[in-house]
């Protein structure tokens, strides 16, 4: 049986590591997408997706499933003397795109945005301007969002994870996770409401070496400051993280008069993917916790998890230099 266990606990190590080179390509990108409209007469838009060069892949993945009234053909949408009101939805969110931005901008100059994600599937259009949507709409998409940008960007997830190697389930886990969240927290609204910005590149290179350093120390034995004062380490850390998920909240945009709302519940719904990877890091540790082959199969998944920010930070690096 201990045999059994052991072959089985080295195929899911093995399985794990294939699943970070797999995802390495697409570490710390949203799966989103623009639908514009333009309004060119009352009634009448012309609309687009917003990726430019890639708009046949994406009309292959999604459909747009327009206000009833609404007529719409590869380019011109008509609406008629009610205008672009009704429920909109886009069809095939979910498989391919997390989420898509709708952004209507109005004759007047003004432009509407709505999010649609595959829990929220569809949006209330008002014909105008206006915006009259509830506040638990907004919520509701921005939270799913943070949720999925946090599971679905593995250069977070695996700095989470280098912090737990790192320090253990042990009481002092909580300070060093909230200094963490703290830090990304105030990055994060900082650059969202326009404070603070900086470049992409480097902050995604500083990620990934974050992740590099961690554990490195994780597989050292010495007691350095990085083991004696963890929680220091995450905070500063982290404020480069939370510019990493401002990135993404920029991509998506904040909606006018639900900026607060939206920006609160995107890091609300961060916060609950990084709690659920937590949880589901101690369910694995209380499993294998007393397996003999535990502290090898420990350092196995760090010099993995170094391996690939390594990998990471390099090609980050050289596209900064290019």
């Amino acid at each position: 049986m201990s045999g059994f266990i052991k072959w089985l606990t080295h195929k899911l190590i093995a399985v794990c590591a294939l699943f970070i080179w797999a995802t390495a390509v697409n570490a710390h990108e949203m799966t989103i997408t623009d639908l514009n409209l333009r309004e060119t007469q009352p009634g009448q838009f012309v609309w687009s997706w917003g990726l430019p060069g890639k708009s046949k892949p994406v009309a292959e993945d999604l459909k747009p499933l327009w206000p009833e009234g609404c007529a719409g053909d590869e380019r011109t949408l008509r609406c008629g003397p009610k205008g672009l009101a009704g429920t909109l939805a886009v069809d095939g969110i979910g498989k391919n795109y997390s989420a898509v931005i709708l952004r209507v901008r109005w004759r007047g100059g003004d432009q509407t945005t709505f999010t649609i994600t595959e829990s929220q599937p569809k949006v209330q259009l008002f014909g105008s301007a206006k915006d009259d949507r509830p506040a638990s709409e907004v919520i509701v998409a921005y939270g799913m969002l943070g949720f999925q940008h946090i599971l679905e960007g593995i250069d977070h997830l695996l700095f989470v994870l280098s912090l737990l190697f790192l320090v253990g389930f042990r009481r002092q886990l909580l300070t060093t996770i909230t200094a963490f969240t703290v830090a990304h927290s105030l990055t994060l609204a900082a650059s969202a409401l326009g404070a603070l910005s900086l470049r992409p590149a480097p902050v995604e290179a500083t990620i990934a070496l974050s992740i590099v350093l961690v554990c490195a120390e994780a597989l050292s034995r010495k007691d350095s400051l990085t083991r004696r004062y963890p929680a220091a380490v995450a905070f500063v850390f982290g404020l480069v993280h939370g510019l990493g998920f401002a990135g993404a909240l920029k991509d998506i945009g904040l909606p006018e008069r639900f900026t607060n709302w939206a920006l609160v519940s995107f890091n609300v719904g961060v916060e609950a993917g990084q709690l659920l990877v937590i949880a589901a890091a101690w369910g694995l540790w209380w499993g294998f916790r007393r397996l003999r082959v535990a502290p090898r199969a420990r350092q196995w998944v760090l010099y993995a998890m170094g391996g690939m920010a390594s990998f990471w930070t390099l090609s980050r690096l050289v596209v900064i230099a290019g």
